[in-house]
């Protein structure tokens, strides 16, 4: 049974009428990407303090670039950071320069990466669908550009695109690149554009070129896997079409390479000159080929830890990916092969989700944001599964898996929402921020969150119940879009206030007290916030023993080559300072925030925890300064 459900005469003569002024037409597309971008990555993008432990040293390393003009080797706290390649680097420090060395700065290349993203889906999604129209001779601009849109939000507005998207780190930009290098060689070989020739030469068409500059881009970002990851991609999306030899001849891939190690390696072949081996093992060796085949960092989780990544952050349109993975059909090769270029989008969306997908779940070493390069496919994927519901005659019963999914749908919010209920409940103490749970119980921010799934659940099981299937997805963008608003946002402020904020007054204390000489030494823990707010180093000491075993070195006359400082600054945990026993004579407290302490030691007599005191010979006598 099918059933016109198409929209208002008003709104389809709108979309009627926007088709035929291309101005305009471009113009509310982008205010449509462009307000989805401001809510999901700039609003509030500076107002949160730089996370530790991974966002700070980012930023901090950014900033030493730019202030010693070094653009080829990164340092963190006084040594050399190998753990990525320089471009998010240059990206954070020309972002300094511009906007001044702050939150904004450090996070805008990743929010701006993101914005890259939405639109070139928007446009992917967009020319497929009016594609698909002018083969079956219909006019639908009304499903085009809905479609497009409902597609482009759904790339950016889920939970792995906005943690990401609104962190100073490399692993938006890398999706930027990888996530717009596949779209472009989707376009270049949907498009099947003419080769350039420029005299005697002959270039691949500029969709080509644009994934090849791109992959660069990814390669200068985090490396082989920048170039690895889109490859496998496109070459078994090639071979499964049996077109491989027939896109060798029109990318023409010898060029291209040509052209990515152009780009890309003139920066490897200056970094590895200047810091040899040293680059090389770190690099290559511990951070790309140990982490793919050994746990590096403690980071091992079970093979099915990226289906339960994807279910949690890209919710809540996650139910829907098996069916529209399974609405593609991709294991019907030969209705592929006899279809236009231009219809093999959702094909190839497959290929990219689930080429990501294995990818890392072979890898050893597993983080959330490994995944995140395969968000953009699932939202065209979703999107696409969707767009039947927009045709000129829409089925008042649509295909079985969309309505299993949509009942699922119900479900999962529900279940969201009764956890947002009993959240303090089900989660344990956070160390750092032993009352934030608590907090954000008491502020009601999880009645709110719970809430607003509980309604979003209600108001999708009503859709089903009156067959109108194509708002579904539209409440679940408002669903989240409400809880980004009133739950998401105010609980990160809350978090930051609870976590961040006590490190970052602790550091203006530190700006303002440390005496010239006086060295920063962190106890027990590693938090580089303190090394970017302070712009000073740190000296990290991981337990108090080897704190007063340094003391006591650092204090020795035979190792002085100049006047002693006469104290040092302490930053210590709670039962780290306790450990130390030290006596009211032995320092002075100059602050407490949180769970921290910013202690001056006197260089003088200081003994060792109570264990120890019996052997007298190990008391340390050092000089006073009080």
């Amino acid at each position: 049974m099918r059933l016109n459900l198409s929209f208002p005469p008003v709104i389809e003569e709108w979309f009627n009428s926007l088709e035929k002024r291309p101005a305009l037409a471009v113009t509310v597309s982008s205010l449509w990407i462009l307000i989805l971008w401001f809510i999901a990555f700039l609003w509030k993008l500076g107002t949160v303090g730089l996370v530790d432990e991974t966002e700070p040293l980012f930023a901090e390393a950014s900033r030493q670039m730019l202030v010693t003009g070094d653009w080829i080797t990164p340092f963190f706290n006084g040594v050399t950071r190998f753990d990525k390649p320089a471009l998010i680097y240059w990206c954070q420090a020309i972002s300094y320069a511009i906007i001044g060395v702050n939150e904004w700065a450090a996070r805008l290349p990743s929010a701006l990466a993101a914005l890259a993203v939405m639109a070139l889906g928007f446009y992917t999604v967009k020319w497929h669908l009016t594609q698909k129209n002018q083969l079956q001779q219909i006019s639908n601009p009304s499903q085009t550009y809905i479609i497009a849109g409902i597609a482009s939000a759904l790339i950016g507005v889920n939970p792995e695109m906005i943690i990401w998207g609104r962190t100073g780190v490399s692993d938006m930009l890398l999706t930027g690149c990888i996530a717009s290098a596949l779209l472009c060689f989707f376009l270049g070989y949907a498009q099947n554009l003419p080769s350039i020739n420029i005299g005697k030469i002959r270039l691949p068409n500029q969709w080509y070129l644009a994934c090849y500059v791109l992959i660069a881009g990814a390669i200068l970002t985090k490396g082989p896997v920048g170039i690895v990851l889109p490859g496998l991609i496109m070459i078994s999306f090639a071979i499964y079409l049996g077109k491989f030899w027939e896109l060798w001849r029109e990318m023409q891939p010898i060029l291209g390479i040509g052209i990515i190690l152009i780009l890309s390696m003139p920066w490897y072949i200056l970094v590895t000159l200047r810091n040899g081996w040293n680059f090389i093992n770190a690099f290559f060796g511990y951070h790309n080929i140990e982490r793919f085949t050994e746990v590096v960092n403690g980071h091992s989780a079970p093979w099915y830890f990226y289906l339960l990544i994807i279910l949690l952050l890209f919710a809540p349109y996650s139910i829907y990916i098996p069916g529209a993975l399974a609405n593609i059909k991709f294991w019907q090769r030969s209705q592929f092969l006899t279809q236009e270029r231009s219809q093999h989008l959702g094909l190839f969306a497959a290929f990219w989700f689930l080429g990501v997908f294995i990818f890392f779940t072979i890898a050893v070493t597993k983080l959330p944001s490994y995944v995140l390069p395969l968000m953009p496919a699932a939202g065209i994927l979703v999107g696409l599964f969707y767009s039947d519901l927009y045709g000129e005659n829409s089925p008042i019963n649509p295909q079985k898996s969309l309505k299993i999914s949509s009942w699922i749908n119900v479900g999962f919010v529900t279940i969201i929402s009764v956890a947002l209920f009993n959240l303090t409940k089900i989660t344990g103490q956070d160390p750092a921020a032993p009352e934030l749970y608590q907090s954000l119980q008491n502020s009601g921010l999880l009645t709110y969150g719970g809430i607003v799934w509980l309604l979003t659940a209600i108001i999708i099981a009503v859709l089903i119940l009156t067959y109108h299937w194509r708002y579904i997805l539209i409440i679940n963008l408002i669903g989240f879009m409400a809880f980004l608003g009133m739950v998401l946002m105010p609980a990160m402020s809350l978090m930051d206030a609870q976590r961040q904020l006590p490190l970052r007054e602790l550091a203006t204390t530190i700006v303002q007290e440390k005496q010239p000489q006086e060295e920063l030494v962190m106890v027990g823990f590693k938090k580089p916030t303190v090394t970017f707010y302070t712009r000073t180093n740190v000296n990290y000491i991981s337990s108090s023993q080897e704190f007063l075993e340094y003391v006591k070195k650092q204090s020795s006359p035979q190792k002085l080559t100049e006047k002693p400082p006469s104290s040092l600054l302490l930053l210590a945990e709670q039962k780290k300072f306790m450990e130390m026993n030290l006596s009211p004579d032995d320092y002075k407290n100059i602050a407490t925030k949180g769970a921290y302490h910013l202690i001056r030691v006197p260089l003088k007599v200081v003994k060792k925890p109570k264990s120890d005191i019996s052997d007298s010979s190990q008391e340390l006598e050092l000089p006073a300064i009080f």
